[in-house]
């Protein structure tokens, strides 16, 4: 019942601010408007741009109320998110005036957002080791470093995602479902209602942004949604893993991490910063392969369910 409640209330938060939030933005001209000159920018109508704030207040308040939490770990997660919705408004900000952000108060500030969850306790600690079942304990540099990256990546990547009606929406929906599933099955409770509370705002987001999109989250709720991501699954399946379940949580986020992976490798080869927006992503070479908007989704959520499902199966060996 908890679990349901959490889901419920995340839900009806998200889905009942997102209309007076979306007036909000036509009010102060907070926008992302059509731009011919970019192949990226799909919309031909201007669209709000203050979903990540509503997701922001649904996570939060649904988390604070059901799982009363109130130690150092929820208040580093809630620093955490809160820097990256405020470097990711002056990113959106920027874009309403036709503007790029630099690429380099973004970096600071996810990582920022990455050290401060760590300092809270919340890493990744090491596995067990699959031949003698002790807990192999990592050195605490590479503790930091592997958390770290974990966070950032997993961060970029859903935001490096978010291209598409609907796109990252439905991915980050089907991950914390999966999450949510591995955390159930190995009692973690704490990030079982993260991860379901996730599902309902994301779920409520996606009612609202599937094509065409009457609103986006942006830069500050795309890098918000891959933060909570990031940290559920430190505070979950990266808990007293197994060399072989620890490709569970990758899984679950396996198109974003493996399409994106591409991309960063890419750009590194022909000598461009990670950070330079441009349509070289999966769901774009699918739009000009000759796809649908629609189909593209749902090929992408295809994919992304039968990744998920892998993980699934993956846990249940192990268990």
């Amino acid at each position: 019942m908890l679990y349901l409640i959490s889901f419920v209330l995340s839900f009806l938060i998200v889905y009942i601010l997102i209309p007076p939030f979306a007036k909000l933005a036509f009010r102060i001209d907070f926008v992302d408007k059509p731009r011919k000159d970019v192949e990226r920018k799909l919309h031909r109508e201007p669209i709000p741009l203050t979903a990540s704030y509503v997701i922001f207040i649904g996570f939060f308040v649904t988390y604070l109320i059901i799982g009363r939490e109130f130690n150092m770990e929820t208040l580093a997660i809630f620093i955490g998110g809160m820097m990256l919705l405020i470097i990711g408004t002056l990113d959106d900000w920027y874009k309403t005036k036709g503007k790029d952000f630099p690429a380099l108060p973004k970096l600071v500030v996810q990582i920022m957002a990455a050290v401060v969850v760590y300092a809270s306790g919340i890493s990744f600690t090491g596995f067990v080791n699959p031949f003698s079942g002790e807990y192999v304990l990592l050195p605490g540099i590479l503790q930091f470093l592997l958390t770290i990256l974990w966070i950032f990546g997993v961060t970029t990547v859903i935001n490096f995602s978010d291209g598409l009606d609907g796109l990252a929406g439905g991915l980050s929906a089907i991950s914390a479902i999966t999450l949510f599933i591995v955390a159930i099955t190995k009692g973690q409770s704490n990030s079982a209602i993260m991860a379901i509370i996730l599902v309902g705002v994301t779920l409520a987001y996606l009612r609202y942004n599937k094509a065409p999109a009457k609103i986006f989250m942006g830069d500050a709720g795309a890098t918000f949604v891959g933060f909570i991501l990031a940290v559920i699954a430190l505070d979950g399946a990266f808990k007293q893993a197994t060399v072989l379940s620890l490709f569970i949580p990758v899984l679950a986020l396996g198109v974003p991490i493996f399409d994106n992976l591409f991309v960063i490798i890419k750009r590194f080869s022909q000598g461009k910063s990670i950070y330079v927006a441009d349509a070289s992503q999966v769901h774009y070479r699918l739009l000009r392969a000759g796809l649908t908007h629609r189909q593209t989704v749902m090929i992408l959520w295809l994919i992304s369910t039968c990744l998920s499902l892998s993980s699934i199966i993956l846990l249940l060996i192990q268990t």
